[in-house]
């Protein structure tokens, strides 16, 4: 899978840094190249001697290293490379990324060179939803990095949430996905994601509980397997993918206006949790209680339904069309009778009772009903889902 391909390993000093070990052996199992890097504070938890062994090459630590900078050692390490990784990337490498700062060997490799970057952040949770680590992301989406991970998770802290380093195979696997074919190019894939937010008065509103996690995950598989992406997306709390069409909206009405604006497309996914209601005069002013006990009188309608709409289309169809059916009991049954009712071509099923941590979380357990019956995927990370998912449609569509 990356016979030949030369991955510069750079190892930020957090406790993750010990499946770094691991992933230098599953990249060189795969046919990489590695050479590591590792900052000082990575030695804290690995060793140099560790690295190199599993690398079969020298480790790299010290910026000053006087044999390698007499011939600009470290511009040579940062451009030779086809990909450098960065795992564990810690909030403090990321900070140092997004700033710009080269005060060290894996800084300065970083600001050096021209090689694309991934990352598999790694650090406690409230590091991770920290807002300046997230505008620190954001930053760096922008900028053109990869981000893989982080997943959810029990953490060496004793805190529970994301921040754990995505599996040492799993980044391998992105690895292969950077250097893989790209059998979607010259497709275009349309992709919703989120929830929808149905005004109640400007402080309320009807909404499902979706983070957009795993349609922000599919879009992204889509544009690294070659594909056009547009990313319609409600409100949604995760980063929005970088290199694709980003389409914000906010209600189901706006999401219709903004899918139809998109068509046509050869594929369209339909992830976005659709509130299936909204109120028919949302109140302008903030409705407060007058101690009667009296409720508010509230009137609603259907909203549009768009995975249907399209589906259904007589123009313009996308040769494929893939729903959600996000259900909580009869889970098969329910997304077989729904892909029939909708007229789609698959449906992505999933049981969401909060007791399997699916909604929310970082990991998924899907059923693809298609014509032909149920598959029933092994639970995995969202986006390990997202990347079979996203080769499934690469094949469907190749015929």
């Amino acid at each position: 899978m990356l016979a030949g391909k030369r991955i510069l390993l750079i190892i930020g000093g957090g406790i993750a840094a010990y499946k770094a070990l691991d992933l230098i052996r599953e990249l060189r199992r795969a046919g990489a190249d590695v050479t590591p890097v590792l900052t000082r504070a990575a030695e804290e938890f690995v060793t140099p001697l560790s690295a190199s062994a599993l690398a079969a090459a020298k480790v790299y630590r010290d910026l000053f290293d006087l044999t390698d900078e007499a011939e600009m050692g470290h511009i040579e390490l940062s451009r030779s490379a086809d990909l450098i990784v960065v795992a564990p990337a810690t909030a403090d490498l990321m900070a140092k990324m997004a700033g710009g700062l080269a005060n060290d060997l894996a800084s300065t490799l970083l600001l050096a060179t021209d090689t694309p970057v991934l990352i598999a952040p790694a650090m406690n949770v409230r590091m991770w939803q920290h807002p300046a680590t997230q505008r620190n992301l954001a930053t760096l989406r922008g900028d053109g990095v990869a981000v893989f991970g982080p997943d959810d998770g029990e953490m060496a802290c004793g805190e529970f949430g994301p921040g754990r380093m995505a599996t040492p195979m799993a980044i391998t696997g992105a690895v292969g996905a950077h250097f893989g074919p790209k059998p979607l190019a010259g497709r275009h894939v349309l992709v919703t994601s989120g929830p929808t937010h149905e005004p109640i008065d400007p402080v309320r509103y009807i909404a499902n509980r979706s983070s957009g996690a795993q349609g922000t995950a599919i879009a992204t598989a889509l544009r690294d397997l070659g594909a056009k992406v547009s990313f319609v997306t409600g409100p949604a709390v995760v980063a929005r993918p970088s290199g694709v069409a980003v389409i914000e909206v906010e209600t189901a009405l706006e999401m219709q206006a903004a899918v139809e604006a998109a068509l046509p497309a050869d594929a369209a996914v339909f992830a976005a949790a659709v509130a299936d209601w909204r109120v028919t005069s949302a109140s302008d002013s903030k409705i407060k209680k007058d101690g009667s006990g009296a409720l508010p009188s509230l009137d609603f309608a259907e909203n549009p339904d768009i995975l249907a709409a399209v589906a259904q289309r007589t123009d313009a169809r996308p040769a494929l069309v893939v729903g959600f059916a996000a259900e909580t009991d009869d889970v098969v049954a329910n997304a077989t009778a729904k892909r029939i009712r909708k007229g789609c071509d698959w449906i992505v099923a999933n049981d969401v009772r909060p007791e399997t941590g699916i909604m929310g979380g970082s990991e998924n357990a899907i059923t693809l009903v298609t014509e032909g019956g149920a598959e029933t995927w092994p639970r995995m990370g969202k986006d390990a889902v997202a990347r079979a998912l996203a080769e499934r449609i690469a094949s469907a569509l190749a015929g």
